[in-house]
């Protein structure tokens, strides 16, 4: 269940809410739904992948640094967001691999089977994108996001009730364990480092 959202700056100028209707590109948050592939076909947080300039098919995919790194575990790469790998891991592992993972964690938004997927090219919403990161904190179980629990009315009849439910686990307990120990790695020492908070176990 949602417990706070904020849907826009000022509601009384607009009404739309951004975290659940507005479909955007989703960027490096994405990536996890790779990796996760990735480990799903064999790879580990220590699998020694090639940060490299390669272009498939025409597409010719940078870093943001603009700069290659050469070889690393594959917990680095993610760590570092490093565009390259995460679009190498997509073309190994298939693009339909990675939405159909994408599926299975939570992301409801039509997604196209494209390399570029890697990268968070395609739309998806924010309660969308959330509901997906769900199932890596509670052990592979997957959610529903909802954001009403019940509705009724003034003299107590029930007209709606949100049950309480999901699809079960989505992602099994050892591949749950790696992910987590790379998403640390990420806030440990990668690009999440300005999300550290004393005393926290993040991810």
């Amino acid at each position: 269940q949602v417990r706070a959202m904020v849907g826009g700056v000022d509601y009384e100028k607009s009404q739309y809410n951004r975290a659940i209707t507005a479909r955007r590109q989703s960027g490096s948050a994405f990536k996890p739904m790779v990796y996760l592939t990735a480990l799903e076909h064999g790879y580990t947080p220590d699998t020694i992948v090639e940060d490299k300039p390669f272009t498939y098919d025409g597409w010719s995919p940078q870093n943001d640094d603009n700069k290659f790194h050469g070889e690393m575990p594959l917990r680095t790469a993610l760590a570092y967001s490093l565009n390259s790998v995460a679009a190498q891991l997509a073309i190994d592992v298939g693009p339909q691999a990675i939405v159909s993972t994408a599926m299975r964690m939570g992301i409801s938004s039509p997604l196209q089977p494209v390399p570029s997927i890697a990268l968070g090219t395609q739309g998806v919403s924010l309660l969308e994108l959330t509901a997906a990161y769900a199932p890596f904190a509670n052990g592979g179980n997957g959610v529903i996001a909802n954001v009403i629990t019940k509705i009724s009315t003034p003299d107590g009849k029930v007209l709606y009730e949100n049950a309480d439910s999901g699809p079960g686990q989505v992602v099994a307990p050892d591949k749950v364990g790696m992910m987590n120990n790379m998403l640390a790695t990420v806030v440990d020492v990668g690009t999440g480092k300005g999300a550290r908070l004393d005393g926290w176990q993040i991810a």
